[in-house]
């Protein structure tokens, strides 16, 4: 997590609390070391975040400090609660458990009226979910597609046969059957869909297209119906 998200996770942390909240507790939530709350803890006093509190005692923050206000209508609020359900068909475990928290920390700065939205349980997403993605981290695949990192593959087509890929992934599409990255294959020296399910192997090269993913994802959207019309479309 950089540490600019960091930041703003452990204000969401104390505004959300109704105790003191150690810097043990904010880093097992944050998955950091208790050192780098502490770093973090310091610079965001720094910036007059108004935080009390020390090590061993835990730390609130101040009444009266606050974030920009989320306002929403009552059919926005509903077009969140229906997202943020469709999310637990992806088979994407790290997007499942981001959308939990996302549901908190709404639920944690709308007024009660627009709470009740969020509690009353009556909008589903219905049908069976996608199966995870197996051997891939579909996390690490999102990462790639921010940051225009390549990504080897070990794949295998729907014919079996195996190949090595070297890819530049631009979108990452979700279906029921599974997930499909979309990516400049330098093999093809073309736009391929590669479905999650038939990859065997995935990882970061360490070389990166910066600045070439707009560029790649205009190509992908003038090519739509020929590159992404179906998840059975595969590497080839």
């Amino acid at each position: 997590m950089r540490k600019a998200s960091r930041l703003f996770e452990i204000i969401q942390i104390l505004r959300l609390a109704r105790q003191p909240v150690t810097a043990a507790m904010i880093a097992g939530q944050l998955e950091v070391t208790i050192r780098s709350i502490y770093r973090d803890i310091a610079a965001l006093q720094a910036m007059r975040v108004p935080i009390e509190g020390g090590r061993g005692i835990g730390y609130i923050l101040r009444p009266g400090f606050d974030l920009p206000p989320l306002m929403f209508s009552i059919e926005e609020m509903e077009a969140i609660v229906l997202s943020l359900a469709l999310l637990e068909r992806t088979g994407d475990d790290e997007l499942k458990q981001a959308a939990k928290r996302v549901s908190a920390k709404i639920a944690g700065a709308v007024p009660p009226p627009l709470r009740q939205t969020l509690d009353a349980n009556a909008l589903h997403a219905w049908g069976f979910a996608a199966p995870a993605a197996g051997t891939i981290d579909l996390s690490l695949v999102r990462r790639a597609i921010r940051d225009e990192e390549k990504l080897d593959l070990s794949y295998r087509d729907e014919a079996g046969r195996a190949s090595e890929r070297l890819i530049r992934p631009i979108a990452l599409i979700y279906y029921a059957e599974a997930a499909n990255i979309v990516a400049w294959c330098e093999l093809r020296q073309a736009i391929r869909n590669f479905r999650s399910d038939r990859i065997e192997d995935c990882q970061p090269s360490g070389l990166r297209f910066k600045g070439e993913g707009d560029r790649l994802r205009q190509v992908w959207v003038n090519g739509w119906e020929v590159n992404a019309a179906s998840p059975a479309a595969g590497g080839s």
